[in-house]
């Protein structure tokens, strides 16, 4: 394990951000399938690669990309309506939650303010959570919002906006996310990053202070059970 690593697992944060899609809730694989319902509605395939670009998108974003993939500009606004349609279809039949996050939020529920930073729609966010039995356990959910001014991940507001709810300094804060595009938000929003799943291929992984592969990972559980007993260390 590298110092940056072990000083991660080291340091007690005065609050816990996590990303929803992929990171609390199995809800990637959805959000894949509607990809491909949403294209075949309009009698397109995507292009090879397509589902390794849109992971972590917001689905607005998205939307625009699948557009511009097919080169067919003029269906935006069709293809991210058919997208979220399918997506809320899918995923009110099908909730899960991954491995190990049931566990580990209880474990830090109470513990320290807990929030969820995500570039789902608040519908999915809180009825996936809600589904879940995980809701009560979050204080604040903050998803992109045009009129309050909230950009989507890559963009930094949703982990900045989180943390101040939780009134903490962002270098006080730990994100948790599955994707580089979150990754990249919470750095950019002065967070420490806890990477978690499959590693991402190439160097973005970095980014991360640590990333492990499960939230169930053992010694990410020994260091939920021991954040309140501990004193802060010194700031990274």
């Amino acid at each position: 394990m590298t110092d940056k690593a072990q000083d991660l697992l080291d340091w007690t944060p005065d609050a816990v951000v996590f990303d929803c899609d992929g990171t609390l809730m199995d809800s990637e694989r959805h959000w894949q399938e509607a990809r491909i319902r949403a294209f075949r509605e309009y009698g397109l395939q995507p292009p090879p690669g397509f589902a390794a670009q849109a992971t972590g998108l917001h689905y607005e974003d998205c939307g625009r990309l699948m557009a511009r993939s097919v080169h067919k500009p003029e269906l935006v606004e069709g293809l991210t309506a058919a997208l979220l349609d399918h997506f809320l279809a899918l995923v009110t039949d099908e909730p899960a939650t991954m491995p190990g996050a049931t566990q580990l939020v209880r474990l830090l529920s109470g513990r320290l303010p807990l929030a969820v930073a995500s570039n789902c729609p608040r519908v999915v966010v809180e009825g996936s959570l809600t589904r879940a039995g995980l809701r009560e356990h979050f204080q604040y959910i903050v998803v992109p919002d045009a009129g309050d001014g909230i950009r989507p991940k890559p963009h930094p507001d949703v982990y900045a906006v989180a943390a101040r709810l939780c009134g903490v300094p962002p270098q006080r804060a730990l994100a948790v996310e599955d994707t580089l595009t979150g990754v990249e938000a919470a750095r950019r929003a002065g967070l420490r990053v806890l990477g978690v799943g499959p590693r991402p291929e190439g160097d973005g992984a970095v980014r991360a202070d640590l990333w492990l592969p499960a939230l169930h990972a053992p010694e990410l559980l020994d260091w939920a059970r021991s954040c309140d007993h501990r004193g802060s260390a010194p700031e990274p």
